[in-house]
């Protein structure tokens, strides 16, 4: 269970890695993140974000993966500690997307960010 959790977190993860790389590139879609008050394309510091956003996702999938034991073992020492980061980071995900302002952005990223949670806390809480 704790291994196909992992990699529902990875799989789902990456598609809001590869949003956060097309903002950073420039794709118009900025009603859908950061509570719709940049629509269209976004400016350059929050394209600078994006690719913080989306290098600190992936970092996140990598911990998950380590938890689980599925993938990154250099990463196994540190993940017992740092899923507890994914798990609060994805609870505040979840917070945060289901007061966005942007209905459209919560009915996209609400659901994304529950399966995010939902998974961490099992790779979380599972026996290693």
């Amino acid at each position: 269970m704790q291994s196909t959790m992992a990699v529902l977190f990875a799989v789902t993860i990456t598609f809001a890695v590869l949003f956060q790389l097309a903002l950073a590139a420039g794709a118009p879609w900025g009603a859908y993140a950061m509570g719709g008050a940049h629509p269209g394309r976004f400016p350059a510091p929050l394209r600078v974000a994006a690719l913080f956003q989306a290098a600190l996702l992936s970092a996140m999938a990598g911990v998950v993966l380590a938890r689980a034991g599925v993938g990154l073992p250099a990463w196994a020492s540190g993940a017992p500690w740092l899923i507890w980061c994914v798990v609060a980071f994805s609870a505040l995900s979840l917070g945060l997307n289901l007061i966005t302002p942007s209905a459209v952005e919560r009915r996209i990223w609400a659901p994304v960010a529950l399966v995010l949670l939902a998974s961490s806390v099992v790779v979380a809480l599972g026996a290693r």
